[in-house]
């Protein structure tokens, strides 16, 4: 839910309530050391090994190298950390007036950093991720207009920081925290892990105000539904969780490193060659946020693991139907979900899940989010 507050300007007592409760949920979430992901089987071992993939990080090296550059004393203080510092941990998909994040965001930016930050973000990601991250972007100064709230929304708060220093060899990574979009990148040589990436938006088809017209993750939304009517009678009926969506059935987003989560749906293996490949097209959405080459390598892992990845739905399959699905593999996890109203229930009926309000979440299962198998699998090497 949004800060309650005074003409967007000023907290009133329950606005201050809502932030202390995000901000002790963290701590305790922070207080368990990071485990990752897992079925109930338990990890997987030897899924992540350190190799080459052939694939330059260069660009982003370069990048990044020039972000930090850009920066005052004062702001490399709040934005760079160690490579294994909990701050890879404390970020959160909700507005800015119930969570404090680290890093410099892009309003109190210089147009020189600004510059610097978008070439980051360039390096890292492909033309669709630039164009999902700006949409999104788009969405909460759509937010800040509905709501009159310069101090919760705006396109321009979302908070970037450095883990590391920027090598070509050794470990790192960046971050880009904000509401409805969060982008954890890890680089260790040429290999890229892009998770935990959370992306979202209130509202999905923007229809008034400056930024009228603006979509986000309409693709993602409606290949889902496409992906489920391929099924078989059979094959639905193994793959819905449940007929009816009432709720907000999303899982893993923040401070929900450490989870259980059972393979549950229809297996790949059931699928037909036609319908394994719409599903592997389906997952391409999400990977395909990564610079193009390194989504390709992300690709190749997915498919090495089809037979074991699994397909769940929740709610009906209608053209306006809300829904929830899920695409779980040994090394990717996605979940799609539409939510109720938070900062449109003036205009949507509160507490009723609506097409109005999405989140995405993908991530890496079996320890691997934020990098983490590959930097322990680094630091026995090293032996740092």
């Amino acid at each position: 839910m949004p800060a309650a507050a005074q003409s967007g300007t000023v907290y009133d007592t329950t606005g201050l309530r809502v932030k202390r409760d995000f901000a002790e949920a963290q701590i305790k979430a922070l207080a368990e050391p990071y485990r990752g992901i897992f079925s109930p089987a338990g990890p997987q071992a030897g899924l992540f090994p350190i190799r080459s993939t052939g694939v330059s990080t260069a660009p982003i090296v370069a990048a990044a190298k020039g972000l930090l550059a850009s920066l005052s004393s004062a702001q490399l203080l709040r934005t760079q950390f160690d490579v294994n510092d909990p701050e890879w941990r404390r970020w959160s998909n909700v507005d800015n007036g119930i969570y404090v994040r680290q890093g410099v965001s892009l309003r109190e930016m210089t147009p020189v950093q600004r510059r610097a930050a978008n070439r980051l973000m360039q390096a890292s990601l492909s033309a669709r991720g630039l164009a999902n991250s700006a949409a999104i972007m788009k969405t909460d100064q759509t937010l800040r207009e509905i709501n009159d709230d310069s101090l919760t929304f705006g396109e321009d708060l979302y908070f970037f920081t450095v883990m590391g220093t920027p090598s070509a060899t050794e470990p790192w990574g960046w971050q880009i925290d904000g509401h409805h979009l969060v982008i954890n990148y890890f680089v260790l040589g040429d290999q890229v892990v892009m998770t935990p990436m959370f992306m979202g938006g209130e509202p999905a088809i923007t229809t008034t105000g400056k930024y009228k017209g603006n979509r986000i993750l309409q693709e993602e939304q409606n290949r889902g539904l496409a992906m489920y009517r391929t099924l078989s009678p059979m094959q639905r009926d193994q793959a819905t969780l449940a007929r009816e969506k009432r709720a907000n059935d999303i899982k893993l987003q923040a401070d929900k490193d450490n989870a259980v989560m059972a393979y549950a749906g229809v297996p790949a293996s059931a699928l037909s060659a036609t319908q394994q490949a719409s599903l592997l097209d389906l997952i391409a959405l999400y990977v395909g946020n990564m610079r193009d080459d390194h989504a390709k390598v992300k690709m190749d892992d997915v498919r090495a693991h089809l037979n074991d990845t699994y397909f769940a739905w929740v709610g009906a399959a209608t053209d306006t139907s809300v829904f929830y699905y899920r695409i779980h593999s040994p090394v990717v996890l996605v979940e799609f979900d539409h939510q109720r109203p938070v900062g449109t229930t003036s205009i949507n009926t509160p507490g009723k899940p609506t097409r109005a309000h999405l989140h995405v979440v993908v991530r890496t299962p079996n320890g691997n989010d934020y990098g983490k198998d590959l930097l322990a699998q680094h630091l026995r090497r090293s032996k740092h």
